[in-house]
């Protein structure tokens, strides 16, 4: 019985995509403060240096349908960025592919951001253009009537072109806040074949924002409080994940991410020689016994040497 009920609350997450669009839902991410430069082109080129950032995820790890085949949704996520001072800006490149059952999207982003200064903020400005391969094995599923006219057979895909715009304000090591839309265009493929309903594979327009502060203790400067908040909705769905992580003397940290009505995941982290290395467990909250995600976090910035103007910061890291 509890295999059958996890069974079906899989597919209902699967088929949340109408019969006219086959859309795909954003990935979701408990390092989510490492993922801006996927989920939003104003941030390309804010850190100054040649940042390159790895995201592998396995949610659910384990989950096999009633056939035995492992379909528990797969993430892997690769994101590079730098400033180019002779565009007033920095760009960005990212590489991601989620499988989920048996469906694969596989993504590329490539995107600009212009840097315009304010006050002691940067704001960063920028778009991006989305070539998404989207495919799915509709002959892995089951239907209740074989030979149903209206269902796809076989394995189909297709591309599709689409953009992305974001805006992401921040004073390093002090704050950001961004906000960005991806899939702006939510653009439609071609009707899928042997099927009669009309249906064919489109992007999930996506609205992203997230915000971050970074505070460091008044008892004690080795330590630092980052408390962040990532927001994610189509307007049909919406997900909201709370982090708060505990840094000492920028080397180690621990934290933990609550995904609203989900799950609750506990990070821990570390630096060696400036590669900074994380690991985030999730348990569910869901009560449908469906078993932990894990996810591993890679990250390193090459720094490189611009010419800045004069800041004026009140993190008291710079006193």
């Amino acid at each position: 019985m509890l295999l059958k009920k996890r069974y079906i609350v899989f597919f209902i997450l699967v088929f949340t995509g109408s019969m006219i669009g086959w859309a795909q839902q954003a990935p979701i991410f408990t390092h989510h403060t490492y993922t801006h430069a996927f989920t939003n082109p104003g941030f390309a080129g804010l850190n100054e240096g040649i940042c390159l950032n790895g995201i592998v995820r396995q949610q659910w790890a384990g989950f096999k349908d009633m056939e035995g085949n492992h379909v528990a949704p797969e993430t892997y996520l690769i994101t590079a960025d730098m400033p180019i001072r002779l565009l007033k800006g920095g760009v960005g490149l990212s590489i991601i592919q989620d499988a989920l059952g048996f469906e694969q999207n596989t993504a590329v982003q490539l995107g600009y951001a212009y840097h315009a200064e304010i006050g002691a903020a940067t704001l960063g400005i920028g778009t991006s253009v989305n070539f998404l391969n989207r495919s799915v094995d509709f002959s892995m599923f089951k239907p209740h009537s074989v030979g149903d006219p209206v269902l796809a057979t076989g394995e189909q895909s297709d591309m599709l072109l689409d953009m992305n715009l974001g805006l992401f304000l921040q004073i390093e090591d002090v704050y950001y806040i961004g906000l960005s839309v991806s899939n702006m265009l939510e653009t439609k493929g071609n009707e899928l074949t042997a099927s009669e309903s009309g249906a064919r594979f489109a992007g999930d327009r996506t609205f992203h924002l997230h915000g971050g502060y970074h505070m460091i203790l008044p008892w004690n400067s080795a330590y630092e409080l980052n408390p962040a908040v990532n927001v994610i909705s189509n307007l049909s769905v919406t997900q909201i994940n709370l982090s708060a992580t505990l840094i000492y003397n920028n080397q180690f940290w621990g934290g933990v991410n609550y995904r609203l009505e989900e799950s609750v995941g506990i990070m821990v982290g570390l630096k060696v020689f400036d590669l900074r290395i994380g690991y985030g467990y999730d348990i569910n909250t869901l009560s449908h016994g469906l078993p932990g995600s894990h996810e591993v976090s890679l990250g390193y910035c090459f720094k490189l040497q611009t010419e800045k103007h004069i800041r004026t910061y009140r993190n008291t890291r710079y006193l």
